[in-house]
């Protein structure tokens, strides 16, 4: 079987990443083809020991808070360093189902697809976010139809999975602030294909979200510009 990393971005998720590694460790007694890396991104609490108890998992300590995008991209480097031919991205906070793994990498596997995204909004899910996120989500799936002529219903999904070509690009070449729909333009600008899949989503099972109100309005100004000039660099 392929070898595959299931990459967990942490920061201060000491009430929520011990129940969330038990889930993986769950999927990975029957798939020993998995192996789980937790990124901590510079935690303030005990996200950092509770890691070290599960001898199972890589802990990967960042000196100091790199924010979403350096810490992921400290996962996809670590997974091009040591082969590996999947990278999963998934959620410390719980809100990800480990069982639709299987689901996700499934079209990589069969060629079908470079990238997998897990997507809330592709069939109808229970899935119930805040207003403003799902207006933030929709936002970018009409930014990126109208620079792309493709639809992403859930573009800033952090549930995917990439095969070793773009892990390779990842490693060196990364967003850094809300990186999601950003990679989308521009893994479509070089001929990647991508596919969204189906996942159900629950909420945050502890601790607080960083992002907030004025922050979403910064980044999504600050990744619209991004994903603009892309695309006219390309033109």
């Amino acid at each position: 079987m392929n070898k595959t990393l299931i990459i967990v971005p942490a920061y201060n998720e000491e009430e929520s990443i011990a129940a969330t590694l038990r889930d993986l460790l769950i999927i990975k007694q029957e798939r020993p083809f998995i192996d789980i890396c937790v990124i901590n991104d510079g935690s303030k609490d005990r996200t950092a020991s509770i890691v070290e108890s599960f001898e199972d998992v890589t802990l990967v300590n960042l000196p100091y808070n790199l924010g979403i995008g350096g810490a992921v991209q400290t996962g996809y480097r670590y997974a091009h360093q040591h082969g590996y031919d999947i990278a999963i991205q998934f959620d410390a906070d719980g809100q990800h189902n480990a069982d639709s793994i299987d689901a996700l990498i499934q079209p990589i596997l069969s060629g079908e697809a470079d990238m997998v995204v897990g997507s809330r909004f592709l069939e109808k899910t229970d899935y119930k976010g805040a207003v403003s996120r799902r207006l933030g989500i929709y936002y970018f799936t009409l930014l990126l139809r109208l620079l792309t002529g493709l639809t992403f219903t859930d573009p800033t999904s952090g549930y995917r999975a990439i095969n070793k070509k773009i892990i390779s690009l990842f490693a060196f070449d990364y967003p850094k602030d809300y990186p999601e729909p950003e990679v989308l333009i521009h893994l479509t600008r070089k001929g990647f294909n991508i596919k969204e899949i189906t996942v159900h989503m629950k909420a945050r099972q502890g601790g607080s979200s960083s992002i907030t109100p004025l922050k979403s309005i910064y980044y999504m100004t600050k990744v619209t510009l991004s994903i603009v000039i892309q695309r006219i660099v390309r033109e």
